[in-house]
């Protein structure tokens, strides 16, 4: 009986201080530390950022700003290095480093932009061969670019050195956003059909899709490549966690709503889902693999859906606006995005109290 209480108490304890640790992070405030107003007219979507050179990308319907991120907290226009224009309905940048290349895929104009990203010069126009290139994603294993078509439910395949289309690769339903382990996979939310898919990128097809259990519309995708774990957000306010290695889903977390992006750090242990619609940023501790805790739902702004992470100081960096009315729900856009008041545009950065 003793040695039993000796055991409980001992548990107790590591309890008591597993708890002291995660209250210690939820304690440590994260909040908008800057805001930094653009202006400016479109909408936006996805953000990108270059760690080496801490430029970050920012998309703009006709046009993509480059920011220095490591003169921020500076004016906003002092930051501003300078845009790629020309463009046609921008979603999303896909950064291939190791080729000194960029990639903008352009949902109007059904074509991927190639750049150098020292210059900020266009060097090529790809036609992709679908409808809605939206995702874009660069694995530097096959090293191909991946862009996942809204409109014709399939990803396109482009050789990133030369620019040449490979083919394309034909998905279950409408793709979202898709992350590689630069090992040979490359998944993709399915969100139409709750799913992630695996694509084997050299074969140029699906391995197999998995169900997302209680997860609806997923959208914003990270991953955790060390631990095998895949992080999908969905729109009933969940985040999805599935074992990449066999499809198993090993928790769902609660997160704000409307979310539209997930990231992972890698570093620090912790996993953001960008919330919209509510206009927070919830941030989440991996306990381990399997168990994750809720730290902290970010007050950000409503609109707020897409992110970037630095990975050195473990900022976060959001596009938002001042929105209008919300059209009504459609077959084709069943969560339509409200209109958005000319000249609100702003990028946020949310941080930690210790100085992130």
């Amino acid at each position: 009986m003793r040695k039993s209480l000796v055991v409980l108490a001992a548990a107790l304890v590591l309890t008591g201080a597993a708890t002291v640790a995660v209250a210690g992070q939820a304690g440590s405030g994260w909040r908008t530390v800057d805001r930094h107003a653009l202006g400016g007219e479109g909408g936006w979507d996805y953000l990108a950022i270059d760690q080496a050179t801490q430029h970050l990308y920012v998309s703009r319907s006709d046009r993509v700003i480059v920011l220095d991120a490591a003169r921020m907290p500076s004016m906003a226009k002092s930051s501003v290095i300078g845009e790629i224009d020309g463009l046609s309905g921008v979603h999303g940048i896909a950064l291939a480093d190791d080729l000194r290349k960029g990639f903008i895929s352009n949902g109007r104009a059904n074509t991927v932009t190639v750049f150098d990203p020292a210059t900020l010069q266009v060097e090529q126009t790809i036609d992709v061969g679908a409808k809605d290139p939206d995702a874009i994603l660069y694995d530097p294993y096959s090293k191909r670019v991946f862009t996942f078509n809204g409109d014709s439910n399939d990803a396109s395949v482009v050789d990133a050195k030369s620019g040449k289309l490979l083919g394309h690769v034909a998905l279950p339903g409408r793709p979202e956003f898709a992350v590689s382990d630069g090992q040979g996979h490359v998944f993709d939310n399915i969100e139409s059909r709750n799913e992630l898919a695996e694509i084997d990128p050299v074969a140029m097809k699906v391995i197999v899709t998995w169900p997302l259990k209680d997860c609806d519309s997923p959208s914003g995708l990270a991953i955790d490549v060390a631990h095998h774990r895949l992080f999908s957000v969905c729109q009933n306010k969940v985040m999805a966690v599935t074992d990449s290695t066999n499809g198993q889903q090993v928790a769902s977390v609660p997160i704000g709503e409307g979310p539209d992006a997930a990231r992972y750090d890698a570093r620090r242990g912790l996993v953001f889902s960008s919330n919209g619609r509510s206009g927070t940023l919830t941030v989440v501790h991996q306990d381990d693999p399997d168990h994750y805790t809720v730290l902290q739902n970010v007050p950000t702004q409503k609109s707020a859906r897409t992110m970037a992470l630095d990975e050195a100081s473990g900022r976060i960096y959001l596009s938002a606006a001042e929105l209008g009315p919300r059209p009504q729900p459609t077959k084709a856009h069943p969560h339509p995005r409200p209109t958005m008041k000319p000249g609100s545009f702003t990028i946020l950065v949310v941080g930690d109290a210790v100085g992130r």
